[in-house]
């Protein structure tokens, strides 16, 4: 819209968490993005837009249900103007249903999905992860989702609308685990950082933070046994899973006292020599200075339109051939109004500028 969407607003004023009047939510959202600022509600923005879809392999909404249809640029609409047009909308919801309307934000599906229930050390204090997971979740399923529908019309010709909910992505989340309460018929409960089958498998204390020990084979075991030399592991009993699964307080107890007595960087370095999948509990600073992680490019700078760069993480998805990882900083509002009017639509500065004075543009 001409007075710009949410996230330009969000922390843009915080002096530790913007940059220029840009908030962190906006400069990670809208790196490489063009800005073009139209009247949806008026009948001259709505042809511009009509215009652009003709261009368009894809329009992409998160519009409360309902609204895209009241705008005029729902799938039903933009079919007639570009048949292989592809539209996705991502809401609560979805675009059907006997609660489809309600509002929801990443929390409200979190705790609907069930998600929640099963976060955190007890089932009276549920916990939301501390990544928004509704949200992100979303736009994960939007992206496959269009994919997938991209893809159907290479080999078929046609387009379509994509239906993304936030509830079902969650739900979609729950996997084996929605799998097994289908057939034991209980309901699953908080295990903190432990897991429900495999021991040890959780987060133990060390002299200076936490170190996270993941043994999923019995062979992970013996080589934690022999790191270890502690005469109690060495019961073969515990050689399966099945026993350290029936004895899990105990050991997980007699790892406690043991990796307590070092360095979360000591036994990091231990256990990885002989195999035995472990790892720090990272805080940002030392996840985002992880040398995997920078070799991997995922720390990069994002510029201001105006000057000034900022750190922020890249892109997860590495091309074999396609990947470039140039980032284009992201836009002030509107600024490239009249470049796409001008190069995708042809129009002339004497039509834009009559655009602009009937506020159908900025």
């Amino acid at each position: 819209p001409l007075t710009g969407e949410g996230t330009r607003a969000l922390l843009a004023k915080d002096p530790k968490n913007s940059l220029k009047g840009m908030g962190a939510y906006f400069l990670t959202l809208n790196r490489n993005k063009k800005s073009v600022c139209v009247d949806l509600k008026s009948a001259a923005g709505l042809e511009i837009f009509y215009d652009l879809v003709r261009h368009a392999d894809v329009v992409l909404d998160n519009f409360s249900a309902g609204v895209p249809a009241k705008l005029k640029i729902d799938y039903a609409h933009l079919k007639d103007i570009n048949p292989r047009i592809i539209t996705c909308s991502v809401t609560g919801f979805g675009q059907d249903g006997p609660n489809f309307q309600r509002p929801a934000f990443d929390q409200v599906v979190q705790g609907i999905g069930g998600g929640m229930s099963i976060t955190g050390e007890s089932a009276d204090k549920p916990t939301r992860a501390g990544i928004p997971i509704g949200d992100l979740g979303g736009g994960m399923f939007a992206v496959m989702g269009i994919l997938a529908a991209l893809q159907a019309r290479h080999r078929k010709g046609h387009g379509q609308h994509v239906d993304i909910s936030m509830l079902d992505c969650q739900i979609s989340m729950l996997n084996y685990m929605a799998t097994m309460y289908f057939l034991s018929g209980e309901n699953p409960v908080p295990l903190g950082n432990g897991h429900f089958v495999h021991v040890p498998y959780n987060t133990f204390r060390t002299s200076d933070g936490f170190v996270i020990i993941a043994v999923i084979f019995d062979s992970f075991w013996d080589n934690l046994v022999g790191l270890l030399d502690i005469e109690a592991l060495k019961d073969p009993k515990f050689k399966t899973q099945p026993e350290r699964l029936a004895n899990k307080a105990y050991i997980e107890g007699i790892l406690n006292d043991v990796l307590s007595t070092q360095t979360t960087a000591y036994w990091v370095e231990k256990l990885t020599e002989v195999r035995v999948p472990c790892a720090p509990v990272n805080n940002f600073a030392q996840a985002l200075s992880d040398p995997q992680v920078l070799h991997r490019k995922m720390v990069i700078e994002i510029e201001h339109p105006e000057g000034g760069k900022v750190n922020a993480p890249g892109n997860p998805i590495k091309l074999s051939v396609d990947s470039d990882d140039r980032y284009a900083p992201p836009p002030l509002l509107g600024q490239h109004t009249e470049e796409v009017l001008r190069s995708l639509l042809g129009l002339d500065e004497e039509r834009i500028n009559e655009l602009r004075a009937q506020n159908v543009v900025r």
